[in-house]
């Protein structure tokens, strides 16, 4: 009984932590700006397989560099069908920051980078091959925020799915 009263303690100063620590955002892709993505496209619908599109696409110039948007541990560095060559990077706040379709990336899992690292370079794989280069770049918190919840398609998910373009469009 000890040891669960412990491992809850300790459960609870962790995601405190990591709730407090700041969140430096900046935008993932050298050199771009808010002009560079189409400010609508998050939760556009219909989106290829997925439904909706749960990013922004921020467009550049094939091998631009990519690079961490946040502070935080690398959590994947692979290929996936659709994303083609991706990197996850958990940040403050237990938000997940995910970079697809790169052309490659130069950070592996447990890595720690910071913010403005490159991570990578602007490509066109997975389901993005043959089009303009562009990273598609997603925010997944892992607490909820149920008062982002809508009744559109995959409405439930925006309670998980933060919009990129709403935390980058200042900078």
């Amino acid at each position: 009984m000890k040891v669960m009263k412990y491992l809850g303690f300790t459960l609870i100063i962790v995601l405190t932590i990591g709730l407090l620590i700041p969140e430096k955002i900046v935008i993932p892709v050298k050199g771009a700006t808010a002009n560079d993505w189409h400010h609508n496209t998050f939760w556009y619908g219909p989106w290829g397989k997925s439904g909706v599109h749960k990013g922004i696409d921020i467009f550049g110039k094939k091998h631009t560099p990519v690079v961490s948007s946040v502070t935080g541990i690398v959590v994947y560095a692979g290929e996936l069908n659709r994303g083609g060559k991706v990197v996850a990077v958990l940040g403050p706040k237990w938000r997940f920051h995910y970079f697809a379709h790169l052309e490659s990336y130069s950070v592996h899992a447990g890595s720690i980078v910071f913010s403005n690292d490159v991570i990578g370079s602007l490509g066109d794989t997975g389901n993005a091959a043959g089009k303009q280069p562009h990273v598609h770049y997603s925010i997944l918190s892992l607490l909820p925020y149920p008062w982002l919840m809508t009744t559109q398609s995959q409405g439930w998910k925006k309670m998980f799915f933060l919009n990129p373009h709403e935390k980058l469009r200042g900078l």
